[in-house]
């Protein structure tokens, strides 16, 4: 087979076009695709992290409505202002049911603990050891939110079991006749 310039020419443009075409087309065609799947890692770390915080904020929705439901298990468990009298009766007739004598109450200024009200109560009973106790245990188990901070026992005298107690038993109560407790436990509620 003989070569003829014209052959060459035809072989040269044979062998020139895929490489013309490559270097023009399909370079520049392979970089856009390379750019793209770059773009499209990209956008899927982002769905991914975007997802992990979807998740995220559902559990934390779900922990919201479980402090929700658990701060309206505790405000159920505090009386209102109006209710403080029965609460202290039924206090009264704990330590009477408990064969105490009856409570000396002397009942102190309210005071403000965060969005609610506490009600100290100055109380004295005389009475045994083991009726005070069933006292305490009794109280414990009152469906309101009641603490003694400060308790000092002194026995009789005589040999007996017979003592005396003076303590401070605190009531937290919602103040319903504040419109700014209402406000501030409304909020605190969402």
């Amino acid at each position: 087979m003989r070569f003829t310039p014209r052959s060459s020419i035809l072989l040269a443009t044979l062998i020139a076009l895929p490489v013309a075409s490559w270097w023009f087309v399909f370079r520049e065609q392979n970089t856009r695709i390379a750019k793209t799947r770059q773009d499209i890692e990209l956008q899927r770390s982002v769905l991914e992290k975007l997802k992990e915080e979807t998740a995220r904020n559902a559990d934390l929705a779900r922990a919201n409505d479980q402090i929700k439901k658990s701060i309206e298990a505790i405000e159920t468990r505090l009386p209102s202002g109006k209710e403080i009298d029965s609460v202290v009766r039924q206090v009264s007739d704990l330590a009477i049911a408990a064969g105490l004598d009856a409570p000396g109450l002397k009942s102190a200024k309210p005071v403000k603990a965060a969005l609610y009200m506490e009600q100290p109560l100055e109380m004295t009973l005389d009475g045994d050891f083991a009726g005070f106790y069933s006292f305490l245990v009794n109280l414990e188990a009152l469906p309101r939110i009641t603490r003694i901070p400060d308790l000092t026992l002194k026995s009789s005298d005589n040999e007996t079991s017979e003592m005396r107690a003076a303590f401070t038993l605190s009531i937290y109560f919602q103040d319903k006749d504040n419109p700014a407790n209402q406000t501030a436990a409304a909020g605190g509620a969402k």
